[in-house]
């Protein structure tokens, strides 16, 4: 049965319509604001025809693999969706306006927004649509979108043309409709991620896992049926853990701090070693050790990178420029290549593909592999975690206390302006830079500014997908200095028109 007879969309309907919910780099709006299912039908029926505008005229004579394995899908997208309650309705959308493109479909169900990653290549498939507001407020949605190889859309890679060919309602007639598969087996990505360890080497760990009550569960539940098989030592302790889409426990967002709180409490508790939080799409997991303290990306983004350097040597490692010092540091003493690109998974992703790194991350919890056809996942991280734990035998504490001691940070502060650009105030901050110190510096302009002195460093760029400018400061082991120059510098930021942001 065709799964989109679920939602009929009636041709009068194709008028032109300006869509504001097309971002930079993904589709994210207030539902019936500026997303709804006939916005959603328009985005699906638009991305098909620009991923392949001749499927209109070769869909009839189409070879079409069979979909039993993984063999390609030339003229298939795959399509998968969070647990929200109104994502499946927006997919469905989606999917009728795929299928009305004469392209086919693979619906992956409900998924984490790396399994459509890891699909799109696997499928050998034109192009994915996961469906999901990930940690945004419930009366939000939105739509991120891969082409073929899982390579991501931003708005100069195709997601204007997108955007212009759904607002125009101008759709090519295809000779045939797309036809359906549902594809929810899960087993080639579970295989997939479990490839980065060695299951065997695993030793005994007590672990919570937070989803938040997101998309996470069913993957955490297939990887712990793999470990029970294979007699890995490993004990879950399952927490907000049931998807649904409601968020009884809060909108899963560990980045907020407020947030962290139950997930430490669980963990002291049990007396487990270690704990992993989730948001909603599971793109990213958040790290507490065995003490309960929250650990912050930029020193995971250290502990991979030496996990990586010590299976490959000398490989190339991507990260961003927000914070550096232990990253660098760990790199070059692994004798590891450095590479910073601008914060952004496009960017990263890019950066990664030019240059092939093994691994790239963000202190914001985004974590890229090369094997993993550039993309990011929140779950390799904590499977990596937990064999570096285990061949290690030092608990996750121990692994970064040195890195937090050596080079401390201020985390990323958010500040909202009033009456004045974030333009304005970096261009500002470039001619008064040295109102903080005296000593020589190095400008970075990769992302924002960065300014580099002997001890110390900043960085402050506009967000991306926000109107906030942020603050990162860190220092070479010296707490004190990170302290007072942060409260400068946000004091200087809060002079200029800033105003405290609450995340």
């Amino acid at each position: 049965m065709d799964s989109a007879q679920a939602y009929h969309f009636k041709p009068n309907d194709l008028n032109p319509l300006t869509i504001t919910s097309f971002k930079a780099y993904d589709i994210r709006g207030e539902l019936g604001v500026n997303l709804d299912e006939d916005i959603a039908y328009r985005i699906g029926r638009a991305f098909a025809q620009f991923l392949k505008p001749v499927a209109a005229f070769d869909h009839a004579n189409a070879s079409h693999a069979d979909t039993s394995n993984h063999t390609a899908q030339k003229n298939a997208i795959v399509i998968g969706c969070d647990v929200r309650p109104s994502s499946d309705a927006l997919k469905q959308a989606a999917i009728a306006g795929i299928l009305d493109a004469g392209v086919d479909v693979i619906d992956l169900g409900m998924t984490g927004t790396e399994e459509v990653y890891f699909a799109t290549s696997h499928y050998d498939a034109l192009g994915g649509i996961e469906v999901t507001a990930s940690h945004n407020p419930i009366n939000y949605n939105g739509l991120k979108l891969v082409r073929e190889g899982s390579r991501p859309i931003s708005a100069d890679t195709g997601l204007a043309d997108i955007r212009r060919i759904a607002e125009a309602g101008e759709f090519a007639m295809p000779s045939a409709r797309g036809t359906y598969t549902l594809r929810d087996d899960k087993t080639a990505y579970i295989d997939h991620l479990l490839s980065y360890i060695d299951v065997s080497a695993l030793k005994p760990l007590t672990i919570v896992v937070n989803p938040g009550n997101g998309s996470a569960a069913p993957v955490i539940d297939h990887i712990e049926q793999r470990f029970i098989a294979a007699g890995a030592p490993i004990r879950l302790i399952k927490l907000n853990y049931a998807p649904d889409g409601s968020f009884p426990n809060g909108i899963p967002n560990p980045m907020i701090v407020a947030n962290r709180q139950v997930t430490a409490d669980k963990l002291r508790a049990e007396r487990a070693d270690l704990a992993i939080a989730f948001d909603g799409d599971f793109d990213r997991c958040f790290f507490f050790d065995e003490n309960g303290r929250f650990i912050e990306g930029t020193y995971l983004v250290g502990v991979l990178a030496q996990a990586f350097l010590d299976k490959e040597p000398h490989a190339n490692i991507v990260y961003d420029p927000r914070n550096i010092l232990n990253t660098e540091n760990i790199i070059a003493q692994a004798g590891g290549v450095p590479v910073m690109s601008k914060s952004g998974h496009s960017f990263i992703k890019q950066i990664m593909r030019e240059h092939n790194a093994v691994y790239g991350g963000e202190m914001s919890a985004h974590h890229y592999f090369r094997d993993f056809n550039y993309c990011d996942s929140g779950m390799i991280p904590w499977l990596l975690v937990i064999e570096l734990l285990s061949k290690s035998g030092k608990s996750l504490s121990a692994l970064v206390d040195a890195m937090i001691t050596a080079y401390p940070i201020s985390g990323e502060i958010n500040f909202k302006l009033t009456g004045v650009s974030a333009k304005d105030v970096l261009a500002k901050l470039a001619e008064t830079y040295a109102t903080f110190d005296d000593g020589a510096a190095t400008i970075n302009t990769i992302d924002g500014l960065s300014v580099d002195f002997a001890d110390w460093r900043l960085n402050m760029r506009a967000s991306n997908t926000e109107p906030l400018l942020r603050l990162n400061v860190e220092t070479r082991g010296d707490a004190a200095k990170l302290a007072a120059k942060t409260q400068a510098i946000s004091d200087w930021i809060m002079a200029q028109g800033g105003q405290l942001a609450d995340h």
